[in-house]
This record gives C-alpha cells, sequence and structure tokens, in this order.
C-alpha cells in the first residue's frame, strides 16, 4: 500500500483502508497479528494505570496543546513503546 493509496483513503473517508493498512503493517502482512500487536499496547497503558501511581497530569496537559502533527507522533511512538514494553513485540526479534 502506497501513500497515494492512503492519502486516497483519507481524501474519501475510508478508514477501513487505514486500519487495515495498519493491521497489515504491525502483523508483517497479517491483519490477525496486528489486531493482536495493537491490543498489546492497550494492554500494557492499562496495566501500568492499574499501577497506584499517580501521572504527571500537568505535563499532560502541555503535552495536549501541541500541534496536531506532534501528538499524531507522540501517539505512534508511545504505541510502539507499549508494544515493546509486553515483551513480546514481533519485530524485535525475539518471536
Amino acid at each position: 500500500m502506497s501513500v497515494p493509496y492512503l492519502r486516497e483513503a483519507v481524501k474519501d473517508g475510508d478508514s477501513e483502508k487505514l486500519i487495515r493498512f495498519v493491521r497489515l503493517h504491525l502483523g508483517d502482512g497479517n491483519e490477525n497479528v496486528g489486531r493482536k500487536e495493537i491490543d498489546k499496547s492497550w494492554t500494557e497503558a492499562l496495566k501500568i494505570l492499574l499501577h497506584d501511581q499517580e501521572p504527571d497530569r500537568d505535563f499532560i496537559e502541555q503535552t495536549m496543546q501541541k500541534d496536531s502533527s506532534t501528538l499524531a507522533l507522540l501517539y505512534f511512538r508511545l504505541h510502539f513503546y507499549f508494544i515493546r514494553n509486553s515483551g513480546e513485540w514481533i519485530h524485535d526479534g525475539s518471536r
């Protein structure tokens, strides 16, 4: 899937094409594996939040004032951080 393909999906409002791209990319061509990789990220984030450590809410509020492009890149960086944190990331050579 090419960047023009993805831009066309955005222009057409076709979220399914975008989601499929993400799943295929994360799953090395397998949507079901990609879906599991996405789930790992959410699971890791929830496990951390269930600890009794108070988050730095001021930092979060300051960060949320950044431009959309910065926030989107931060989202992806955090997503990959949490997948790696699961200890089961398929792209780290451990699986």
